[in-house]
């Protein structure tokens, strides 16, 4: 996830040759009971209105394979295990209990990493042998996930059917882009949850009420990676085709902000009208912008065999590839939307405006079956000019992180959007990438690990400063007033997922389960929905922000429920890879 929420920092036809890697692979969605639980109140501080946060054909039936043994036991499971999610809550680090199939057994503590379990060559091809497969049943702490989701999916039905973002303080809603957000971006997490009537009545509202012929400007990367992303994971997911109409018309629309004299994209498009424009106050487009849509224009092209999507994004990167201005593969912030240049040259960092360009250079590259050479040349560039130029050591903990650097000097700040890049240094090495980037992978997690576990809360402030020399009385982290809000972000978990999933090492499972527990202790609304908060040095008033961002259901809880899962056919990582909005899309196969 890129610079989304910067403002609150700062104030049916495939393409010839291609096919589908494993459609529809999840079982479709089992009902779960409600089981609320409780949790301190948070009641609602008078703050200033924040700013708005930066980062991003009807009636038809599902034609999912209902896999009756899947779900059965996912049912039973549920049925056997719910009642311990109670009693765990209140337990800080305890280990997880596995409930298979009523009976409680204590968890394999070996290191032995999940992927190691089942060989691809071993694995049945068809459908068919799949449904064969003994299921994985769910365990506790995923089922603490459900119950998250469930309470959070409250609120914003009760108070912001259809709208945007929750606020689940005022019970109400904020508008941004006027097409439902928070539905689109939980779609695909509901169906991995196993949650079928939270997702045949999200699919109601996109089959009947979900309209993009409105006069509304939106942000071209944030309604890419959430509408448009968002979109095409449930189709794959579901095989459910209205979620494919609706991802063509989004794709249609957004396409004017392409229409520049150096096509590198606006940053903003009228979807009604079908114009598009630079922000008010510059003419630059953000670099992390737009080179993180390139997934899912690709993806729109390989399933409708409409050429135009994909070549737009493909201009960008091989355009991006060629550019001066860049300082050993790391590229600055800003790009002109007219001369096509990098500009305030100088300020390199892994965080917001340039994060999630690094990100997709290997995932476009994993997505294209390996097969693009220039992407691979610049993500290996780039990772060297990390390690170079912004990697440092603090004190007293020795914690590995990455600084920015402007104009020669470095500061040892590290936003917490950096935390996407263990598990991306993780992706790369599983397939294939120098051994040493796993080993850095392993050292930036333990340090995105104490931006948590250094704080008061347990929850990591959006921006932290790193000491590089020891002090009496002064740990690894720093936190000043304007950075240490939280607003549920999900880059530590995301990469806790990589690195269970990669390494099977259980502490990266707890280490989850903790951060779980502190969202429900801190920012949990008793009526339903989680709240963003500003002080996460506070414990007693962590001050809520009364705002519940679309990420929190779309990326945080569906990976907190992946990471606490042994099931690696759960979104596979060798058939899927995940936009920057934790949306999967399938990995290109060749016929």
């Amino acid at each position: 996830l890129t610079n989304k929420l910067l403002d609150d920092q700062r104030t049916e036809q495939e393409t010839p040759g291609l096919k589908l890697a494993n459609p529809a692979v999840l079982p479709a969605p089992q009902k779960a009971d409600a089981n609320h639980g409780d949790y301190p109140e948070l009641s609602l501080q008078k703050q200033p209105k924040p700013p708005h946060v930066h980062r991003g054909p009807s009636n038809l039936q599902i034609k999912a394979p209902w896999r009756d043994t899947r779900l059965k036991t996912r049912h039973s499971t549920i049925r056997a295990a719910e009642e311990l999610v109670q009693a765990d809550k209140e337990e800080k680090t305890e280990k997880s209990i596995i409930s298979w199939r009523g009976a409680v057994i204590e968890p394999d503590q070996s290191t032995e990493p999940p992927s190691s379990k089942i060989r691809e060559s071993e694995k049945p091809s068809s459908v068919e042998a799949e449904d064969q497969k003994e299921p994985v049943p769910i365990n506790e702490r995923q089922l603490a996930v459900i119950e998250a989701f469930r309470h959070a999916w409250r609120g914003y039905k009760d108070f912001a059917w259809g709208h945007d973002e929750l606020k689940p303080l005022s019970k109400s809603y904020n508008e941004w882009f006027g097409l439902g957000l928070t539905l689109i971006d939980a779609l695909d997490t509901m169906w991995i949850l196993g949650l079928k009537e939270e997702f045949e009545e999200a699919r109601k509202w996109v089959a009947n009420d979900l309209v993009f012929d409105k006069n509304v400007d939106v942000n071209l990367f944030e309604s890419t990676i959430r509408i448009l992303g968002g979109l095409l994971s449930t189709y794959h997911l579901s095989g459910d085709s209205l979620f494919l109409e609706k991802a063509k018309d989004i794709g249609n629309r957004l396409m004017p902000a392409f229409k520049t004299p150096s096509k590198i994209p606006y940053s903003d498009v009228n979807i009604g009208r079908g114009t598009a424009h630079p922000p008010r106050w510059t003419s630059d487009s953000t670099v992390a912008e737009v080179t993180s849509i390139q997934l899912e224009f690709r993806e729109l092209s390989r399933l409708t065999g409409d050429e135009k999507f994909q070549k737009a994004v493909d201009e960008v990167m091989k355009h991006v590839h060629t550019l001066s201005g860049k300082n050993d593969g790391l590229v600055p912030m800003f790009i002109n939307t007219n001369s096509g240049q990098f500009t305030h040259l100088g300020v390199y960092t892994l965080g917001a405006r340039a994060d999630s360009y690094y990100e997709y250079l290997l995932k476009q590259w994993i997505q294209g079956g390996k097969k693009e050479n220039e992407l691979l040349e610049d993500y290996m560039r780039a990772i060297e000019g990390v390690k170079k130029h912004l990697l440092q050591r603090s004190a007293p903990k020795k914690l590995t992180f990455v600084g920015e650097l402007a104009h020669g000097h470095f500061s040892a700040k590290m936003d917490h959007l950096v935390c996407f890049l263990p598990g991306t240094l993780a992706l790369g090495a599983h397939n294939g990438l120098a051994a040493d980037h796993m080993k850095l992978a392993e050292a930036l997690i333990e340090t995105c690990y104490q931006m948590y576990a250094q704080v008061e809360t347990g929850l990591s402030p959006e921006i932290v400063h790193f000491n590089l020399h020891a002090q009496k009385g002064h740990k690894d982290v720093e936190i000043k007033p304007a950075d240490r809000h939280n607003l549920l972000r999900p880059e530590t978990v995301e990469s806790l997922f990589y690195m269970y999933r990669f390494t099977g090492d259980k502490k990266y499972q707890d280490w989850g389960w903790e951060i779980l527990q502190n969202f429900n202790k801190y920012t949990r609304v008793p009526t339903g929905g989680y709240t963003s908060i500003n002080n996460v040095q506070n414990p007693s008033n962590p001050e809520p922000r009364d705002k519940m961002e679309s990420f929190f259901l779309g990326e945080t809880l569906k990976y907190m429920f992946l990471l606490f899962s042994d099931d690696i056919d759960l979104i596979n990582l060798d058939k899927y890879v995940f936009n920057t909005e934790a949306h999967p899309l399938p990995i290109w196969m060749p016929a």
